[in-house]
């Protein structure tokens, strides 16, 4: 069923759209092609099919969280650039 430019127009409204008259009209043809291939999306025969959120499977990649030796400071400090009294020392960004 297509839209009417009443319908489109309340559209644009609600999204808050100020469309001149021109853009109305392409908005127009726009909105209703897309109607026409909801159309036909609805023809086609889903029995069967179970709703999904996404179209490829999703899969948590991450690792097992298992305690672990970690680097020492000495080891991580070794590749600061600067690093004061145990800690990486950075340049000063507040005002005084």
């Amino acid at each position: 069923m297509p839209l009417t430019d009443t319908d489109i127009r309340t559209v644009a409204r609600l999204a808050r759209l100020a469309l001149p008259e021109e853009e109305m009209a392409a908005q127009y043809e726009h909105i209703n092609a897309l109607m026409r291939w909801f159309e036909v999306l609805q023809t086609v025969d889903v029995t069967g099919v179970e709703p999904t959120s996404h179209v490829i499977g999703m899969y948590n990649f991450l690792r097992q969280d298992v305690a672990a030796e970690s680097l020492s400071q000495e080891a991580v400090l070794s590749n600061a650039p600067e690093a004061a009294e145990g800690f990486f020392a950075v340049p000063r960004i507040l005002e005084d």
